[in-house]
């Protein structure tokens, strides 16, 4: 029995998630088993499970392949320019901060131009959620060598091998002082779409890493197969550890990825922290933001 094409796009209308996602941009555009679609139907999820008002909902992304993700989005969508997708999205929950706001990005643009950003935003403790997919390598403009890429993985920039250590994100994240700090591969949908979920309940700087394969760039220059193999290593390496030292969870090449919930703490964000400093310093003369946003003081 054949199928119309206009019969595809009526059921797919009628997934639970489709009022989360901009349908009529579909399909979407990245490479088969790239894994970044899949954490956006994840996160989706997560919303929808958790019966989020999209219209107190904000999603804010910076340039590369992980960046397109909020253009798929049926959020009121931030597409920011290179590495500054975090403080575009503070402005946002500093002028609004009763949405949910979530920065939805790639390791090269958070962790690479984006990384001051980074590590000032977990410091304050901005009420943020950050999802980084990492695919270790800029994906979009040539497979370079990023800041995640593993010691001896090559790259279109280190043909010959990367010699430069790379980040430990969940380690740099709560070291700088994020209150939930996550890893999981884009192949654990359930427990990833459950993380989403602790952490879109959370208040203050979270963040979740998910490692995703880039079949393009990354498994051709380091002869990994393709991405249904690159896929399948990822699944069979992973090693679930709850409350593992961030310290102990870095990934080297083609070698094991330690996977769970690492921190999850309950501290003020800084918005919290900001009316309590104010009001003790001025009293009666402070005027809290309202909700809807507006000037700190009359």
């Amino acid at each position: 029995m054949s199928v119309t094409i206009e019969e595809v796009e009526a059921a797919a209308q009628k997934h639970p998630v489709a009022p989360y996602l901009r349908m009529d941009r579909m399909p979407h555009i990245w490479c088969p088993t790239c894994g970044i679609g899949t954490v956006m139907k994840c996160y989706a999820q997560a919303l929808e499970e958790a019966d989020v008002d999209m219209d107190k909902a904000a999603i804010v992304s910076g340039i590369g392949c992980t960046g397109r993700v909020a253009g798929y989005m049926n959020l009121d969508a931030f597409h920011s320019t290179h590495g500054r997708a975090i403080p575009f999205a503070t402005g946002v929950k500093l002028g609004r901060p009763e949405l949910l706001v979530t920065v939805f990005s790639g390791d090269g643009d958070l962790s690479g131009i984006g990384g001051n950003h980074f590590i000032h935003a977990a410091r304050r403790n901005m009420d943020l959620l950050v999802i980084l997919v990492n695919n270790f390598i800029y994906g979009m403009t040539g497979g370079q060598n990023a800041p995640t890429t593993p010691l001896t993985a090559k790259s279109s920039t280190m043909p010959f091998g990367n010699f430069e250590e790379p980040f430990n994100l969940p380690h740099l994240a709560a070291s700088c002082g994020a209150v939930y700090v996550a890893r999981w591969t884009c192949l654990h949908t359930r427990r990833l779409t459950k993380s989403f979920q602790e952490a879109i309940d959370r208040r203050g700087f979270r963040f979740i890493e998910v490692i995703a394969p880039c079949s393009t760039l990354y498994a051709r220059l380091n002869r990994l197969g393709s991405g249904f193999d690159l896929m399948r290593f990822y699944h069979d390496s992973a090693e679930i550890k709850h409350g593992a030292d961030p310290k102990e969870v870095g990934i080297d090449f083609q070698d094991k990825i330690i996977c769970g919930k690492f921190i999850d703490e309950d501290r003020p964000a800084m918005h919290e922290r900001m009316d309590a400093h104010y009001k003790k310093v001025l009293g009666d003369k402070y005027v809290p933001m309202p909700p809807e946003g507006g000037w700190l003081h009359e």
